[in-house]
């Protein structure tokens, strides 16, 4: 989804007569006039904002004088989209630190114990607190990448989308904008091997994946908040077959409707070398020539992804969805950031694991892993083509410039941009926090991802309603307590 060019009145222009009607004839329309906002590439001042009652912006209209609407303080920025997200793995956080193996298949290993207790209960009440977790960092949407589909042991539940439907209900009693992607999981390992023990929970082929996407259909033609997606978990845990099947589906008439597809790919250093000896190709090279990967697909991590094949990535135009956090955690490696973004290359940022809840700490490692790789302080969210305006034009405002952008098309979704016809998903900053008061230009955006680990995130906007403010979630303790409840149950931890 390319970005539309942003238009902005000015308040020496006759007012629009569409602003005029819409607040007259519509009482469910609202405005706003925000201080300081980033319009385009640059800060503006006194700007009103008028957004309809599905959430999307009707009007941004510069240097208001009358007050219409609620004015708000401080630096109002789009939301940022978190690209990938296991949500359940919010209560897994920190208890695969202990002794034991130091492999990713040891952390996974010590999530497939901690799946065998969780209910449909426990997965709402953690993702709600997860949700409530991320707006009040700034994230205002969320791909959410969904395979826990069945109970302990496999088996069904009476509604095939009991899992999914759970996963929705937290997105909207968080009020978070949800990109749904129930993943295809068929597979327990290359080679064809059978799902074995906690990776029952996961069974999913295309044709089971099909039938979900139906059954929450009606969810998403109804809620302007909730969309749909596709996932492939990812070449050892989804067949050639499916990814052939996905392939046809997406070339004919049943995937026209197609918004995005994700996949995990070339991950861990094993990963690869397992399946060049499977497929005779390493991961990213297998799925470029077996799948018709285009802008409408993400590839999470590809952290051992070669030159050659990033550039093929650049090339399509696919997003690359970077989880720095949980690489780190996983001690994946780091991904080769400053070759794909020279190439053209687009990324998003995701939470994954949720080690970490926060865009700045995902993009603050980003950043730094790869100054600490290069042993230089050069931007590597900037070294391609298009460099941003005067706010965007420091090492954050261009890292946050890539995440949106990236973020946006990666979900299907219109956000990371404030103009008309975009959702009215913003995030307002603290014009007095200690980490930007005084600050002016691109060290407003430069600050809020490098200066420390205070939270200057004051209020968040989502489709047009405000889900935080002052730094609070409306139901945070609520959330809160059902969370601790679920958490309790699960038993000892460590």
């Amino acid at each position: 989804m390319a970005l539309r060019h942003f238009a902005m009145r000015s308040n020496d222009e006759p007012r629009s007569t569409v602003a005029e009607d819409a607040l007259n004839a519509n009482p469910g329309y609202r405005a706003w006039r925000f201080d300081r906002i980033l319009v385009g590439d640059g800060w503006q001042r006194d700007v009103e904002i008028l957004v309809d009652r599905r959430g999307r912006i009707v009007e941004v209209n510069a240097g208001i004088d009358e007050l219409r609407g609620e004015r708000v303080a401080g630096w109002a920025v789009p939301g940022v989209p978190n690209v990938h997200s296991h949500s359940f793995q919010r209560a897994l956080a920190g208890l695969a630190e202990g002794p034991g193996p130091d492999s990713f298949r040891g952390w996974r290993e010590v999530m497939y114990s901690f799946l065998e207790r969780l209910t449909p209960d426990d997965v709402e009440a953690i993702t709600a607190q997860l949700y409530v977790e991320l707006l009040k960092a700034g994230f205002t949407c969320v791909g959410e990448f969904h395979y826990l589909h069945h109970p302990p042991g496999g088996g069904a539940y009476d509604d095939p989308a009991e899992m999914s439907r759970r996963i929705l209900a937290a997105a909207r009693t968080a009020g978070m904008r949800l990109v749904h992607l129930p993943a295809v999981y068929d597979s327990g390992g290359f080679g064809g091997r059978p799902l074995a023990g906690g990776q029952k929970r996961f069974q999913m082929d295309m044709a089971g994946a099909a039938r979900l996407h139906e059954l929450l259909r009606s969810e998403e033609r109804d809620d302007p908040s909730v969309s749909l997606g596709w996932a492939l978990h990812s070449l050892r845990g989804a067949s050639p077959r499916s990814f052939h099947r996905l392939a046809a589906r997406l070339a004919g008439s049943a995937g026209g409707d197609t918004a995005c597809v994700h996949v995990h790919v070339a991950e861990q250093r094993r990963e690869v070398r397992e399946c060049v000896a499977d497929r005779g190709a390493p991961p990213v090279e297998w799925l470029l020539e077996h799948a018709p990967v285009d802008e409408r697909w993400c590839l999470i991590h590809a952290t051992h992804a070669t030159e050659a094949e990033l550039d093929a990535v650049a090339r399509r135009g696919a997003v690359v969805g970077l989880c720095p956090t949980t690489e780190a955690n996983l001690g994946d490696g780091l991904f080769p950031l400053r070759t794909f973004a020279a190439a053209g290359g687009s990324f998003g940022i995701g939470t994954d694991s949720h080690v970490s809840r926060s865009p700045v700490e995902e993009l603050r490692l980003l950043d730094y892993g790869q100054r600490l790789a290069l042993e230089s302080r050069g931007v590597p969210g900037d070294a391609g083509p298009g460099a941003g305006g005067a706010a965007l034009s420091g090492a954050g405002g261009a890292l946050l410039r890539r995440a949106w952008r990236g973020g946006s098309r990666a979900l299907a979704v219109d956000c990371g941009s404030i103009e008309r016809g975009m959702r009215a998903d913003l995030v307002v900053l603290d014009a007095d926090h200690p980490a930007l008061v005084g600050r002016r230009g691109h060290a407003v955006l430069d600050s809020w991802i490098f200066s420390g680990t205070d939270n200057p995130v004051r209020d968040v906007m989502v489709g047009g309603e405000w889900m935080v403010r002052d730094g609070r979630h409306p139901r945070e303790e609520a959330v809160g307590r059902a969370y601790a409840d679920a958490v309790r149950g699960l038993g000892p931890g460590g």
